[in-house]
């Protein structure tokens, strides 16, 4: 990259690079929309890449299930395309010099199988899905969405697992004698990637780790292990569970053709393995991923902390036998979604790229504000009878104005999340790595430093999921020594610092936050 008025470009090959003759690390990263496998070499720079889209099924509003019979098939061939471009594009490259398997995945999804015939019950209920809704209101009971928080970190809602689970047993004919006599195993998408991978119903692994078990609903925070009252209160009987394992050890070996005897060794939500692909190893190192919507986390070291300004408290990463790393995450429904929103309903750019090029004709956004709650508030504010403002216009303001209103939305969303994550954690974000789509765009970038006046770094390796996964699993075979190797393999692609006045920066958030209060309440109870 070439040095910007916006980034200062660090000197670093990029993933394009040739590549040694090994040895070499896989990830398997099994997302909402698709599976992939890379390849990544010492150096963490991608050798080779192969993805396939799966189905997405919508049988009723608000439903949204995955075939995982169908996703298994797509792993196994994605597995396949990846190590056969590997061998094409290294000379001498075998599968023998693959020497462990990473895997992260989209996060509670949730799949029960027969353990007996390796068959999917039912559909897998994709997190999306907010079928449960009514089920979570219920189990709230008195207490309402906190009723487990303490213990789980999480508030009680539709997005987790548990509930699905509750939802599966009640609704497939005879699934609850059957997960009761211990027939029926439940897993997060890791879960079954991995079972399947290392033999299925012919001795498979039945695991998950700390980070996707810690968005179950059903695992205590503190002693890493289900907790039996939860399971009770809700409904999931624990013979379907699978054993909770650190993020980084070896589950098994692999049975799948060109991969036999490999071992499978790491597992981590997309989002915690995202936090550990950006090497955020320290207390105060934060990360967040700019796609549709945003994803930031905090590491907040060896001690989980109880989010009083709405986040939620989630498992960070667990290394082998070590203490785990606990997070505060926020999470922004409307960032890269509001780009496409300009371009597709409104018309006012014809690519994503172009609303750079457009708000970078105005030096201001020209006194209008844009609050994108066009599904209500997430963090901090968890408001869903909000819905999205324009505020401050005038005469004055034009579509370039709004442009740099879009952006400016991004970032100061992202204040809000950093600034009840100071709050809650009482550490101040030191910087803040990003990844994701959003990311190429300069001025955002820039315009996130200022709000949140700090640096922001962006990396040389976007695909960070898969770079977390391929990390902890090379950890766990000893590919890599320790955390520090994989610090110094982290190369900045480029870094933005703070410009803004401090003055104009204090200005410009009252008037944001301003804005919010605009949003909210605009949906009455007899229309709710």
């Amino acid at each position: 990259m070439t040095d910007t008025p916006n980034g200062t470009a660090a000197d670093s090959a990029d993933s394009g690079s040739s590549h040694g003759s090994g040895p070499f690390i896989a990830a398997i990263d099994q997302g909402t929309t698709s599976s992939r496998c890379i390849v990544f070499d010492r150096d963490g720079r991608i050798v080779a890449v192969d993805q396939k889209e799966h189905e997405q099924i919508f049988p009723k509003p608000g439903w949204v299930e995955h075939d995982a019979a169908e996703i298994w098939t797509n792993v196994q061939e994605v597995v396949a395309g990846a190590i056969r471009k590997a061998a094409q594009d290294i000379p001498g490259f075998t599968p023998a010099d693959v020497k462990a398997i990473g895997i992260t995945n989209q996060r509670e999804t949730t799949l029960l199988w027969d353990r007996h015939t390796g068959e999917p019950v039912h559909n897998a209920l994709v997190w999306q899905d907010t079928r449960t809704d009514t089920l979570c209101r219920e189990l709230g009971r008195d207490v309402g969405q906190d009723r487990f928080r303490a213990t789980t970190g999480l508030p009680l809602a539709s997005y987790f697992a548990g509930p699905k689970i509750r939802w599966l047993l009640d609704h497939v004919d005879g699934l609850r004698e059957r997960a009761e006599a211990g027939d029926i195993l439940f897993g997060t998408m890791d879960s079954w990637v991995i079972w399947n991978l290392t033999g299925g119903v012919n001795g498979g692994v039945h695991v998950t780790d700390v980070t996707n078990a810690s968005r179950t609903l059903l695992m205590d925070l503190r002693s890493l292990d289900w907790d039996q009252d939860i399971l009770d209160a809700i409904g999931v009987p624990a013979a379907v569970l699978p054993q909770i394992r650190s993020s980084s050890e070896v589950y098994g070996t692999a049975t799948i053709g060109g991969l036999e005897d490999v071992p499978v060794a790491s597992a981590l939500g997309d989002q915690q393995a995202a936090l550990f692909g950006q090497t955020c190893f320290s207390q105060g190192e934060a990360k967040s991923t700019y796609g549709t919507g945003t994803f930031m986390l905090l590491n907040t070291g060896s001690t989980p902390v109880d989010s009083r300004n709405g986040l939620i408290t989630t498992v960070g990463y667990r290394i082998g036998d070590d203490a785990p790393v606990y997070a505060l995450e926020g999470s922004i429904a409307v960032t890269g979604a509001l780009v496409q929103w300009m371009r597709d309903q409104m018309g006012l750019i014809s690519t994503a790229a172009e609303i750079e090029t457009l708000a970078l004709t105005v030096e201001d956004n020209g006194g209008a504000y844009f609050v994108p709650a066009f599904s209500g508030l997430f963090a901090p504010y968890w408001q869903d009878d909000a819905r999205g403002v324009i505020a401050g216009l005038t005469r004055y303001v034009t579509k370039a104005h709004i442009a740099r209103a879009v952006l400016e939305a991004t970032a100061w969303q992202t204040r809000e999340i950093a600034d009840a994550m100071t709050k809650d954690s009482g550490v101040e974000l030191a910087a803040l790595k990003v990844d994701g789509g959003m990311t190429s765009n300069n001025l955002l970038m820039q315009t996130l430093a200022d709000v949140l006046d700090a640096p922001v770094v962006r990396p040389m390796v976007a695909e960070t999921t898969c770079l977390g996964a391929a990390y902890a699993a090379g950890l766990a075979v000893g590919f890599w020594p320790d955390t520090d190797a994989l610090r110094a393999n982290w190369k900045r692609a480029a870094e933005w610092t703070p410009r803004m006045d401090g003055a104009d920066r204090d200005r410009e958030y009252h008037n944001w936050r301003k804005a919010v209060t605009r949003t909210m309440g605009w949906i009455e109870e007899e229309e709710h």
